[in-house]
């Protein structure tokens, strides 16, 4: 007695890898790409800490408990003036002079900051604050001039 097998399916192609993560096994040729800011350069760590200290301060001056005066050296021209035009509207809303002294019940408090390496001397960061229970971010652009870090944009949410 004699039978032939009729396949049902078709036959399926057996893969290389078979369920397990497929990887290169040739070496490179190349080097791999070097990162913009090297491992261990603190770079990106001091212009964090710089932008945490330069919008904890603005958050002071909008909210009227500092005067915009103080970051003179430290923002660019149409960031102060911006500044100094939220500073004057949250005054004229709350009947208090801005800057004079601290009249916020609740200081603003910066929770984090994350950077991001745009170019050379130009640094993007993402600052999440709060205040009270409130929560919003403000996002800041840092340019290097003349040996020094300068906020050239401050955006808050």
């Amino acid at each position: 007695m004699s039978s032939t097998v009729v396949p049902i399916r078709p036959p399926v192609p057996v893969s290389g890898v078979q369920g397990t993560l497929a990887l290169a096994l040739l070496p490179r040729r190349e080097p791999p790409p070097t990162p913009v800011v090297p491992p261990g350069d603190d770079g990106a760590r001091s212009v964090e800490a710089w932008a945490r200290r330069v919008v904890q301060a603005a958050l002071e001056i909008v909210g009227g408990d500092r005067p915009a005066s103080q970051l003179v050296r430290w923002v660019d021209r149409e960031v102060l003036a911006d500044l100094q035009r939220r500073a004057w509207l949250v005054a004229h809303a709350g009947g208090h002079t801005p800057g004079v002294a601290r009249v916020q019940p609740v200081r603003p408090r910066v929770l984090s900051v994350h950077s991001c390496v745009i170019a050379d001397g130009v640094v993007d960061a993402a600052v999440h604050a709060a205040h009270g229970p409130r929560s919003r971010a403000v996002a800041t652009r840092f340019e290097r001039r003349r040996g020094r870090w300068v906020c050239t944009a401050l955006d808050f949410s």
